[in-house]
This record gives structure tokens, C-alpha cells and sequence, in this order.
């Protein structure tokens, strides 16, 4: 036998035996990707600035990486306010993910990379605003607000980008709500039923939008939102 010991190396999930003995290796990130807003769809806000975006789920300062799966184009945004979605991407974000001629992504993948320590304000993937209606406790049956309540409360509203008739989706309503969306700033009102989920409390496509919108604006700040079937 040579005199050089023989030395018998494995590697299996980053440990490594040399000699009988076990050493923890480095191998990189290994940590597991924080991936939240699951089930959401990513969609525009319509504010300009430098790339950023808004949250109903998420504290101000959390990092959250959005990647689009259709074009595998992602981008890494601060959450610099409040809004009705788990996450919501200003102009600028969401052209660096874009497939051209949508203001939507159906297929996104979200990752929390930093910032905003502790959980989630509501359960991760949760597709409401922190407090809203549908923000339930995993596993917690959702019973939707009786009709005529105001819901969505504190949630803005944005359009998906989809045509035909006018119609909304939601990911706090079921299929056959009926929602009367009331933007505030100019008066404008329309009734829509939800056709799909959505990540927003109430998402309107754009026949519905184009209805209450006010001049160059993609994003409803001061909405009142009723549930009214």
C-alpha cells in the first residue's frame, strides 16, 4: 500500500468525511428561498419613480425578488408603501419583467431576499391586504362579508391589462360576486362580477377600469369597494 493515507472524501448535503470524521462545508446559499405570495399574479401600479413596489402583506423595506416565469426575466424591488396586493410593481419594476403588451403576470414567482424581519403581516400568499376580507389564518374557513358591506378596505385598486366585458378577479372573492368599485377622487363608479382569482383584493380589467379611471392613471388610491350580490 503507498505510503500517502488513502483519503476517502463524500460530500452529500454539503458535509464532507475525510478520515472517519465529518466536517460541515460551505456550499454556497444553501438556505431554502423564501417564496411567498403563492397562487398571486404580479401586476403594474402605474407610479413612476426609480424601481420599487407596494404591498398589503409586507412591511415597507422588505426585498422581494419577482420573477416572471413566461420570459424568465426578474427583478429585485424595496417595498416602499402600502397597497391592495401582496405585491404590486411600480412602471419602472415591472417593465424589467414585462412581456410586451401585458400589465400582467399570471405566472410569478416572489421571494422575500430581506429587509422587513418577522412574518408576513398575512399568511404568505396570502392574496389580500393585511386585515382584509379572505385574510384568514391558514386552514381557518373564509366566510365572505354579507352583502352590501364595504370591503377591501385600505386596498387600492389597478387593472390586470386582460380585455373583454368588463369584469374583475379577485383573490377574496369567489367566482359571481358582484362588486361595486366607486373611485373616489372623480366620482366614477361600475359594477363588475369577479371571472377568476387574482392576487389583489379586486382587480379590474381594462373595459372595467376604463369606466372609473381618471386621465393617465393606472392606480385607484381612494377606492370604496362594495360587495353588492
Amino acid at each position: 500500500m503507498s505510503r500517502a493515507k488513502k483519503l476517502v472524501f463524500s460530500v452529500v448535503a454539503g458535509a464532507m468525511v475525510a478520515g472517519g470524521i465529518a466536517a460541515t462545508v460551505a456550499t454556497g446559499n444553501a438556505a431554502v428561498p423564501d417564496v411567498v405570495c403563492k397562487g398571486s399574479t404580479v401586476t403594474l401600479s402605474g407610479e413612476a419613480g426609480a424601481p420599487a413596489a407596494s404591498s398589503g402583506t409586507f412591511p415597507v423595506g422588505t426585498k422581494l425578488k419577482v420573477t416572471n416565469l413566461d420570459n424568465g426575466q426578474a427583478t429585485t424591488v424595496t417595498v416602499s408603501g402600502p397597497s391592495g396586493s401582496c405585491v404590486l410593481l411600480n412602471n419602472a419594476a415591472f417593465e424589467k419583467v414585462r412581456e410586451p403588451g401585458k400589465n400582467l403576470i399570471r405566472r410569478a414567482r416572489v421571494e422575500r431576499v430581506g429587509g422587513g424581519g418577522g412574518a408576513p403581516s398575512g399568511p404568505a400568499g396570502s392574496a389580500g391586504a393585511a386585515g382584509a376580507p379572505g385574510a384568514a389564518a391558514p386552514g381557518a374557513v373564509q366566510v365572505p362579508p354579507a352583502t352590501g358591506d364595504v370591503v377591501c378596505k385600505g386596498s387600492s385598486v389597478t387593472l390586470s391589462g386582460e380585455g373583454g366585458a368588463p369584469a374583475a378577479s379577485s383573490g377574496t372573492f369567489p367566482v359571481g360576486t358582484k362588486l361595486k368599485v366607486t373611485n373616489l377622487d372623480n366620482g366614477q363608479a361600475t359594477t363588475v362580477t369577479v371571472s377568476g382569482p387574482s392576487g389583489s383584493c379586486v382587480l379590474l380589467n381594462n373595459a372595467a377600469f376604463e369606466k372609473v379611471r381618471e386621465p393617465g392613471k393606472n392606480l385607484i388610491r381612494r377606492a370604496r369597494v362594495e360587495r353588492v350580490l
